[in-house]
């Protein structure tokens, strides 16, 4: 099977993600050098952080209008609500209107519509999936992904400056042609009677609450949230580690040329690396890894994973942080597609919606973990912190091993019994 053989709404919703995605990347972080410029470093991370809590409530809103009116009419309205935002912060930032109140109110506006739709864009993915398919669905995903955050990245770096209205006015575009495709062309997927008929906040906080009592699930979302943890760290102690830490050193000696590194440009590097490893070997990796088990590809590649991250916990060796980052990136492409079809084969499609939303949660949890692991690791060594991390892939991998077996029982069909129960 390959992408060609895939259902149409899953071919549309992976291209239509790479330009959401790819937007994102570009202009978010754009928006908020913008407003820091504007009002200063400390009003515009409290502005920033406003953006990310109303993001929260809209995601969890949008899990549960998805499963009452299914998933095409959120994504219309996330997107339209895009190309809506994006074009009046063109406006608002233009030779026109320059506007740094509207350009708040607009940056927290697109932030709503975009998470308010993102629940049922990967419920979806789901429910047009099958098992069998599942794990080429997401291996093309995240190759997708990873390409969106580095061309959109690269994008957003070189035009900001004296293109910044233009950027926008582009996502606008953009974002009016893929409000099209999906009007025009993706389908309707909720499952056959599987939508609440219940509404109001009541209904909403009912569903919720049924997702919260799932241990299945907290299963899930707890070991995600793991792994979520170390993978942030690259952005917060083990950069602050290699600023403060890392030795000045020549990296290569070629002739007369011996470029030499500090702690900023080698955290530079070991992203690239990472970033064009998973690009360059995602979808290679597929086939390659097609002979291993599941459970092979998933704990190996936690396994791998953590260690690559161990290793930037206390290494100064710039050969061998970039050792780490071709092993971590192995271990990563590796297990996210196992990861995403286990969540996609245990998550009940009658409110499946209500579990991606609560889903994303576990990258919340991931990066206030990492951002407390600056001030641990102010008390705690390096070792420290690296065994912290290994702890934290172990506990990881435990976690995944008793889904990994819940979901073998329920696929028996003779299997009953507490065992089974997702409250127990």
């Amino acid at each position: 099977m390959n992408f060609r053989d895939l259902h149409p709404n899953i071919r549309l919703r992976i291209c239509v993600g790479f330009v959401q995605r790819l937007l994102s990347v570009m202009l978010m972080p754009l928006l908020v050098i913008h407003l820091a410029a504007l009002y200063g470093a400390a009003t515009a991370g409290a502005l920033t952080l406003a953006v990310a809590v109303a993001g929260i409530a809209s995601n969890f809103l949008g899990g549960h209008l998805a499963d009452v009116y299914g998933r095409r009419p959120l994504l219309v309205a996330g997107e339209f609500g895009a190309t809506v935002c994006f074009a009046l912060l063109a406006l608002a930032n233009s030779p026109w209107w320059s506007s740094g109140v509207a350009t708040f109110v607009l940056f927290l506006a697109h932030t709503c519509a975009a998470q308010l739709a993102t629940p049922a864009a990967d419920a979806m993915m789901v429910d047009v999936s099958t098992p069998e398919n599942r794990p080429l669905v997401y291996t093309i995903n995240y190759w997708s992904i990873n390409v969106a955050f580095t061309v959109g990245a690269l994008i957003g770096g070189f035009l900001y400056e004296g293109h910044f209205t233009q950027l926008l006015a582009g996502a606008a575009v953009a974002c009016s042609l893929t409000t099209g495709v999906i009007w025009r062309w993706i389908s309707e997927t909720a499952p056959a009677g599987s939508r609440d008929a219940a509404t109001g906040p009541g209904a909403m906080l009912r569903g919720y609450l049924a997702v919260a009592r799932d241990r299945l699930f907290l299963k899930q979302l707890t070991a995600a949230a793991l792994i979520a943890a170390v993978e942030m760290q690259i952005g917060y102690y083990i950069a602050v580690r290699l600023a403060d830490e890392f030795p000045r050193q020549t990296l290569a000696t070629i002739g007369s040329w011996a470029p030499a590194v500090d702690g900023v440009v080698i955290l530079g590097i070991l992203r690239a690396v990472n970033a064009a490893l998973v690009v360059a070997l995602v979808l290679a990796a597929k086939n390659l890894l097609v002979r291993a088990s599941e459970r092979t590809r998933l704990y190996a590649g936690i396994a791998v994973f953590t260690a690559g991250y161990m290793v930037w916990a206390v290494s100064n060796s710039a050969w061998t942080l970039i050792a780490a980052a071709v092993l971590l990136t192995l271990g990563e492409i590796a297990s996210i597609p196992v990861r995403q079809t286990l969540l996609a084969d245990l998550v009940p499609a009658h409110s499946r919606t209500k579990y991606m939303a609560a889903y994303a949660l576990n990258a919340r949890a991931g990066l206030l973990v990492a951002a407390l692991c600056v001030s641990v690791g102010a008390f705690v060594p390096a070792v420290g912190m690296s065994l912290l991390y290994g702890t934290a892939g172990l506990a990881a991998i435990l976690l995944y091993r008793s889904l990994l077996r819940a979901r073998e029982l329920q696929a028996k069909p003779e299997a009953t019994g507490p065992v089974l129960s997702r409250s127990s």
